[in-house]
């Protein structure tokens, strides 16, 4: 197959998201839009990936780092339509020596497959083609004019006749190129339209002109090329994405007790024979093993969860979170940037961050690590076997050796040995009949109060 250049048009305005964030940033399971957009074009094996943007913003370019680390990127200065976008990338397809296709970064529910039907398209003989599918409503889309396999023209929305805004064959996000006759046609585009703008789709017609072979492939699923242009179609895209995920994950063996409740990553991993309980959030760089249950109302991100662990209900997993085979995390319970050892519990109501426990280990209802001192983060190492009392609190830097108990309400500062038994809390004293005294105290000062005038009270 010829090389293939990938242009990713990502400098639309998105002033309908409401949003200093340019559109093509705006998430759709955890992910911006143009980052599937790259992911796609990568899939579809691009051999090389350009994008146009509106300037020089560096979350574009961290976007589409992980799937085309070497994509080159191009200014669209002043928007003035797909074409004049297309055009600002020159300096990549003039170079070009196979086929050029271009893709529009705000359709984040794309797949390999669509660009890959285009590019095939070109390679067996086709000059022009583009991707085409048949929307439920074809309102604000361009229609394709079609004589046999011959594809004559897209006729915009806005300059289609009422007779042509009846065709439900709409254009979508992908078009295809020979480099040479993208070349030749471009610059012949003009902007002699209602919305003043140089239309890429225009030249369907130029090359019928020049006699050429337009040809067309259609979306066998019409989501998976759905656009984004405000937020209540960004949340369209979304709704779709996890409806999608969600299939995706019953099919492999997972549960969900409750679907429409669960919500994934892009990226979430969760082997077969998990429990997913009711509303649970999964934030991006979870992954579940086989026997794990999550209960219900949890919330993890970046977290790694070892099989037959159980987390839940109500826990929150944050960021370098690993929740060892068998370990229970449970109800109100916050883990961050910390290892749970295999079958150690911490079942309430606790705080454990920037830690290491090992295997076996008591983490009582209350307790927390302190991890914070204003400047820096530091560890607690907590070895096997310890029993760390309610409502203690560990503070870091601080080791427990193996096998330790710490008295419940300990505040620990320094090193705990292995089999040890720690205090760290003032001695109690009792003091009897205090309290009967206190409250007839009390209770004749209140009545005092009560004969006062106001003003005096």
């Amino acid at each position: 197959m010829p090389d293939l250049l990938a242009i990713i048009l990502a400098a639309g305005e998105g002033t309908r998201m409401k949003s200093a964030r340019p559109k093509v940033l705006h998430e759709v399971g955890g992910l911006p839009m143009l980052a599937h957009v790259a992911r796609a074009v990568s899939g579809a094996g691009a051999s090389s990936i350009v994008v146009v943007t509106a300037g020089g913003d560096a979350a574009i370019r961290d976007a589409v780092a992980p799937s085309a680390p070497e994509a080159e990127f191009y200014v669209q200065a002043e928007r003035r339509g797909t074409a004049d976008a297309v055009r600002a990338a020159r300096g990549a397809w003039e170079r070009a020596s196979g086929n050029v296709v271009v893709v529009y970064a705000d359709h984040p529910l794309i797949v390999a497959r669509h660009v890959t039907a285009v590019a095939d398209l070109i390679a067996a003989g086709a000059d022009v083609a583009t991707l085409a599918f048949e929307p439920a409503d074809p309102t604000g889309y361009g229609r394709l004019i079609v004589e046999g396999e011959q594809l004559r023209a897209i006729r915009e929305q806005k300059d289609a006749t009422d007779a042509e805004r009846q065709i439900s064959l709409c254009n979508s996000c992908v078009m295809g190129f020979r480099a040479e006759i993208l070349r030749d046609l471009i610059g012949k585009i003009s902007d002699d339209n209602a919305q003043s703008e140089f239309y890429l789709t225009d030249m369907i017609g130029l090359a019928n002109r020049a006699g050429l072979t337009v040809r067309f492939a259609v979306a066998d699923d019409p989501d998976e090329v759905m656009g984004v242009s405000d937020r209540t179609q960004l949340a369209a895209a979304e709704a779709v994405f996890q409806r999608r995920k969600r299939a995706q994950a019953m099919q492999a063996g997972v549960t969900l007790t409750d679907p429409q409740t669960v919500w994934f990553s892009h990226d979430t991993e969760i082997e077969p024979d998990v429990e997913i309980g009711p509303s649970v959030r999964f934030g991006p760089g979870v992954s579940i093993e086989t026997g794990a249950r999550i209960r219900a109302f949890c919330h993890l991100e970046g977290a790694r969860v070892g099989p037959g662990a159980v987390v839940g209900p109500y826990a929150r997993l944050r960021p370098g979170a690993e929740i060892a085979e068998g370990a229970h995390i449970g109800d109100f319970v916050e883990v961050k940037n910390a290892t749970v050892g295999k079958g150690s519990k911490a079942n309430h109501l606790a705080y454990i961050g920037d830690a290491t426990l090992g295997e076996n280990v008591n983490f009582g209802a209350g307790a927390i690590t302190c991890n914070y001192d204003g400047a820096q983060k530091h560890r607690t190492v907590i070895g096997d076997g310890v029993f760390v009392g309610s409502n203690s609190a560990l503070v870091a830097p601080v080791r427990i050796g193996e096998g330790a108990y710490i008295a419940s309400g300990s505040v620990i500062t320094e090193d705990v040995e292995p089999d040890a038994l720690a205090f760290g809390r003032a001695r109690q004293s009792v003091k009897p009949g205090r309290a009967a005294e206190m409250r007839a105290r009390l209770a004749k000062s209140e009545a005092k109060s009560t004969t006062l005038p106001k003003g005096k009270r």
